[in-house]
């Protein structure tokens, strides 16, 4: 090997120590590396940075913005309550999720469906109170295990499938048995693969994966507030049992009670369906406050001003009632004053850490009362001077979603897959067409478009870019190839094993899309040596590219999920490596039987 290939080796072991071994921030250690590559000059600088203008990174950041307009709409809330509803348990959350997306996963572009089911996996996380951590990568996994069923699941499928078509128009006599991959021929491998693969993510992601909880700091935890809400007209709740709701076994919460508008109190029973007019009273904590909140049919039952603003515009605060607040000594019935130029609805009160048993329109203000208020952005110019309220904290983690534009946002998704599936437009085109037309029609605004992107992920996907051209440029990934190619033998069980080895390695080093290019002609070539058929080759090559579980590098969606599920690079070597081990035994096996090695 070169000198530069040794340098290479460095930098990418010093790259995975720090992500392994400290807390450095992913993208930083990135851009680090990047940093490296570029001094010793191991690629062209335009090859180095080729990443922060390549279309595959630009598209996650326009797919973010298009998940968060199907997601302030409610568009993807509706659709996944149909499908995941509120699990109780780890194990059936990831049973109503993997499967569907890898069913997606084999007919549509994978990124879009994890970019759209990274934000619902956080709302289900927090409503539900499971581990994030054991749910974000099984995503990842379970879209990249649906992209080997069929031809057009993974770009590395069509990449595989194009460079075969091309090697039959150029055969020679030294050529190998080939024919064109048809649209299901993976799916004799791929399939059996997913659902072995998706089964073992089910059994041991929880002992595998880390499974930390998003929780408060523990007086907040503890802190529980009484909270009231009514159930408006065309509601959709209306006619809806308070089993289907989830409010029967609530996580965070408690339902203490529902009123009827004659003043009659029923039993909180499974079966009873909420109607106009109904009062909920729940007790709960400040973690589960926002998710009540934004609940699409539930409204504040105290009211104070109108508020000329839409309650899509509105925010979520907790505010600590000073003694030199104007309205102590008021029932909260009264509140605010006339006199207030403050536009407020009481959500929620807490006081000396505990709900206040009785109605909140009954409750007397006292200093010291922690509050939970809807407002619209004049509260905070209100409030610039903090005289009212001791301290003033907005809580995040939920908005009102804009159920009215659900249609127009489901619409626009559709359309882009559709534009993308059908090859009218790329992928880029389409997203970055699909994002301004959620901020035209309403869908999101353009503050809520900007905060969407998640650029720290974005800067790690395009320097993970940039190291592939370094792997490339310094001789590298030429090393490796030839190394496999001499350990390959004369068995041909061997050898299709060793090209599935060569994919993963690659993965590791590079993306999949560059370990199929890299590893096809070393495929080729030790099928021509051997005199075999090249088809059992090919598929181990898109499998294998394919399954890149190992590292967050290899695949985009791993990266996607990297830094929202909060975690370590040996995260992904411990589920990634028995799980590459379970998928490559079963799909050599199988492409061995179903495929052969003797040309027809």
């Amino acid at each position: 090997m070169t000198i530069d290939a040794y340098i290479t080796i460095a930098i990418l072991a010093l790259t995975f120590g720090l992500l392994i071994k400290t807390r450095i921030p992913p993208a930083a250690v990135f851009l680090g590396a990047l940093a490296l590559t570029m001094t010793f000059r191991l690629a062209p600088p335009e090859q180095l940075l080729d990443g922060f203008s390549n279309s595959g990174m630009l598209t996650v950041g326009a797919l973010f913005m298009v998940a968060a307009g199907m997601y302030s709409t409610g568009a993807i809330t509706m659709l996944t309550e149909k499908l995941i509803g509120r699990p109780k348990t780890l194990l059936g959350a990831q049973v109503k999720i993997l499967p569907s997306v890898s069913i997606g996963s084999a007919f549509l572009n994978n990124t879009p469906l994890v970019a759209m089911m990274i934000p619902v996996i956080r709302d289900l996380s927090k409503s539900c109170r499971l581990a994030a951590s054991r749910l974000y990568i099984p995503l990842s996994y379970a879209s990249i295990l649906g992209g080997t069923c069929t031809l057009i699941g993974t770009a590395t499928n069509l990449v595989v499938s194009g460079m075969v078509i091309d090697s039959m128009a150029e055969a020679g006599p030294s050529t190998p048995y080939m024919r064109e991959i048809g649209m299901f021929d993976l799916a004799w491998v791929g399939v059996p693969a997913t659902l072995i693969g998706l089964g073992f993510i089910m059994l041991f992601s929880k002992w595998l994966l880390p499974g930390s909880v998003e929780v408060e700091d523990r007086a907040e935890a503890r802190r529980r507030y009484g909270a009231e809400f009514t159930i408006p007209a065309k509601s959709p709740l209306i006619g809806k049992t308070l089993k289907e709701l989830g409010f029967t076994n609530p996580v965070g919460f408690q339902l203490l009670s529902v009123q009827r508008l004659d003043g009659s109190q029923p039993e909180n029973k499974p079966d009873l369906k909420l109607k106009v007019g109904d009062v909920l009273t729940f007790d709960s904590d400040i973690g589960s406050l926002p998710n009540l909140w934004a609940t699409n049919g539930l409204v504040p039952h105290i009211t104070g001003h109108k508020m000329e603003s839409e309650r899509y515009e509105r925010s979520l605060v907790k505010v600590v009632l000073s003694r030199r607040n104007s309205v102590i000594g008021r029932k909260v019935s009264e509140l605010p004053p006339p006199e207030s130029a403050y536009r407020m609805n009481i959500v929620a009160l807490s006081r000396r850490g505990r709900p206040i048993d009785r109605p909140l329109g009954q409750v007397r203000i006292k200093a010291g009362d922690i509050g939970v208020l809807e407002v619209d952005d004049s509260f905070y110019f209100e409030n610039r001077n903090e005289v009212e309220f001791a301290t003033t904290h907005r809580l995040t983690g939920a908005r009102i979603q804009r159920t009215d534009k659900a249609l127009a946002a489901t619409m626009i998704t559709v359309g882009m897959v559709a534009a993308a599936a059908l090859n009218v437009m790329s992928m880029l085109n389409a997203a970055l067409l699909a994002s301004g037309l959620m901020v035209l029609t309403g869908c999101m605004s353009l503050r809520a478009a900007g905060r969407s992107v998640e650029f720290s992920t974005l800067v790690v996907i395009a320097s993970a870019i940039g190291l592939e051209a370094a792997v490339t440029g310094s001789g590298l990934s030429a090393a490796v190839a030839d190394f496999l190619h001499e350990i390959a033998g004369d068995n041909p069980y061997t050898a299709i094993a060793v090209v599935f080895a060569g994919c993963i390695a690659m993965d590791t080093l590079v993306t999949n899309v560059a370990s199929a290019v890299f590893m096809f002609p070393i495929a080729m070539a030790m099928a021509g040596e051997l005199g075999l058929s090249f088809m059992p080759f090919a598929i181990t090559v898109m499998v294998g590219a394919s399954c890149s579980f190992i590292s967050p590098m290899g695949y985009q969606t791993n990266l996607m999920v990297y830094g929202p599920g909060g975690y370590k690079f040996t995260d992904f070597v411990k589920m990634g490596v028995p799980l590459t081990v379970v998928v490559g035994v079963v799909s050599i096996i199988l492409t061995a039987m179903l495929f052969g090695f003797q040309a027809p």
